[in-house]
């Protein structure tokens, strides 16, 4: 499936969203003692994750451990390829992952409209989670949230002369200095895209900015993996819990949270109707919302949660200290916004 195509019908997914009918979502459901045996007995589950790898490989490890006898699979790609390989899969009536998990939230309109989604709430997500971070037929939830940042190599630039809005990005003398990731393949740039273009910013925001010989990457993991490098001291968007990794690791990096409002990108998960490891895939599902695994999320992999158990980690800027644009996934046109990026800053 080609990507006009598959943005094609995101487009008209989206568009349709609203007027989908609901089903009863499903009672919720814990680890049972029968959940564990069954998963055991299949003894393994593949996971498409788009978060960054290191990360979702220590989650898993950590379900390996509290579950001992079930091997998680990590299968890492940025959320358009994810996209991609799931319609192409599912096309084909190949049924090769039990869990997926994308930061694009119209993905997930897109696979519940196809029938691909198995229904399940895991019992935290139905105490927890607020209902705008749920599908009301329980197909899919919020698994984790991050920010589309900008940040700068602390080393190579200076704080009181590194940049502290978007506008600032478009100073000249940024020019050639500059890094940013790609809506075409990551789903946060997506995301992020279509929340500053639907700002006071505009298009015209980025416009500018494309006349500012950025580096182009794809993932939105890239761009703080570059400024550690020293290969570009300034991103202009990029993942804001790699910005956390890498500042707590000892590298010289900085997130700026913007005037004009920072992206955040809500990520969701779901279990896919023809898992071939079902009771694995659920025992994993569960595992994925527990306080356990979101505080690691937070600690480890610097993403946002919406466990209410869940501490932030001192010296990381608190949600509510933050101007946030969301970004409407029903009202999300792939297609128009690839065409348009690519207008300013080529393919």
């Amino acid at each position: 499936m080609s990507a006009k195509p598959v943005a094609a019908v995101l487009a008209l997914v989206a568009a349709l969203a609203s007027g989908v009918a609901h089903s009863q979502a499903p009672a919720p459901y814990d680890a049972s003692p029968a959940l564990i045996a069954a998963a055991q007995k299949e003894g393994k589950l593949v996971w498409y994750s788009a978060t960054d790898v290191q990360v979702a490989e220590k989650l898993a490890r950590a379900f390996e451990a509290k579950y001992p006898g079930v091997k998680v699979q990590v299968e890492r790609s940025g959320s358009e390829r994810i996209f991609q390989r799931i319609n192409q899969e599912y096309g084909s009536k190949i049924h090769a992952v039990d869990v997926i998990e994308t930061s694009d939230a119209v993905h997930f309109l897109h696979f519940k409209k196809q029938g691909w989604l198995q229904a399940a709430v895991p019992s935290e997500v139905a105490k927890h989670w607020p209902k705008d971070e749920r599908d009301p037929d329980g197909q899919f939830a919020t698994y984790r949230a991050h920010l589309s940042v900008i940040a700068y190599n602390s080393k190579l630039i200076p704080k009181e002369q590194a940049p502290k809005s978007h506008a600032d990005l478009l100073d000249p003398k940024w020019s050639g200095k500059m890094v940013k990731a790609h809506p075409g393949y990551s789903g946060t740039i997506m995301t992020g895209t279509q929340a500053l273009s639907q700002s006071p910013l505009g298009w015209k925001y980025f416009e500018q900015l494309g006349k500012q010989k950025v580096m182009q990457v794809q993932s939105s993991t890239e761009p703080p993996k570059k400024l550690a490098a020293g290969e570009r001291p300034v991103m202009a968007d990029g993942n804001e819990y790699n910005v956390f990794l890498l500042k707590e690791s000892g590298v010289p990096i900085e997130p700026v949270y913007a005037p004009e409002g920072t992206p955040l990108v809500e990520g969701n998960a779901a279990l896919l109707k023809n898992a071939p490891n079902p009771n694995a895939a659920k025992l994993f599902y569960h595992f994925m919302f527990t306080r356990e695994a979101q505080q690691l999320n937070s600690d480890v992999g610097g993403l946002r949660s919406f466990h209410p158990e869940v501490k932030e980690k001192a010296g990381r800027t608190p949600l509510s200290q933050i101007k946030l644009l969301h970004s409407d996934p029903s009202k999300l046109d792939p297609d128009l916004i690839k065409k348009k990026y690519e207008e300013y800053f080529g393919t």
